[in-house]
């Protein structure tokens, strides 16, 4: 995954778990992510449909957090945002002629799904507590 969603989306959870109780609207979060109030949006979406935050509208409307910041796996957070492998993408079009191009991303998605089962592993051994509790 190369890009900053998985970041953005701790990021906002940190500060959902700290203020647990309180609805925070997305330019309030997006002033401490420092981006564009949309990027936020777009993952309080996948946050949403993975369960993680509740929302509401209106005027003081908002998200917060839905769960208790122990029971959410690291790992839940990772997998709401993921959208790539973690080592990329696969090359798009190898020589079929090739005794190497013709099977590299057969051998490639191995590697790849063996790589994201140990970063999935790893994360699921973490909490969003605990991440939480490195800050003040």
């Amino acid at each position: 995954m190369n890009n900053t969603r998985f970041a953005t989306a701790i990021h906002i959870l940190t500060l959902l778990a700290k203020d647990s109780q309180e609805w925070l609207t997305s330019d309030w979060i997006a002033g401490s992510v420092n981006v564009n109030p949309v990027i936020v949006r777009k993952e309080l979406i996948n946050l949403k449909k993975s369960g993680l935050i509740e929302s509401r509208q209106g005027k003081v409307g908002g998200v917060r957090i839905a769960k208790n910041p122990e029971q959410i796996n690291i790992s839940e957070i990772y997998k709401s945002v993921k959208n790539t492998e973690v080592l990329g993408k696969r090359n798009q079009n190898p020589n079929p002629l090739c005794s190497i191009g013709k099977d590299i991303n057969k051998n490639l998605d191995v590697l790849f799904g063996e790589t994201d089962d140990l970063v999935f592993q790893f994360l699921n051994g973490k909490k969003l507590s605990d991440f939480t509790n490195q800050f003040g």
